[in-house]
């Protein structure tokens, strides 16, 4: 099990961060992941194999709800 920390510089709305937290939880081999407004941090908790595919679908789901925001991975 893999996981990340995404940092969303720049979200700027709640309901924003939910939708992608959603879509995010929703993925194959995603077995966990959640979103703090207040921190603008995405954890990603995946399957090993699915992590790099996991992080290049997140990141596509947040360009698509939140283009503005950019998404880096920190750890």
């Amino acid at each position: 099990m893999a996981k990340k920390v995404v940092k969303l510089e720049g979200l700027c709305c709640a309901n924003c961060a939910s939708k992608i937290e959603v879509a995010v939880q929703k993925l194959d081999g995603v077995t966990q992941a959640t979103l703090s407004f207040m921190t603008q941090r995405l954890v990603i908790e995946a399957s090993d194999e699915a992590v790099d595919r996991v992080l290049e679908k997140a990141r596509e789901i947040t360009a698509k709800i939140e283009p503005e925001a950019e998404f880096r991975v920190v750890r």
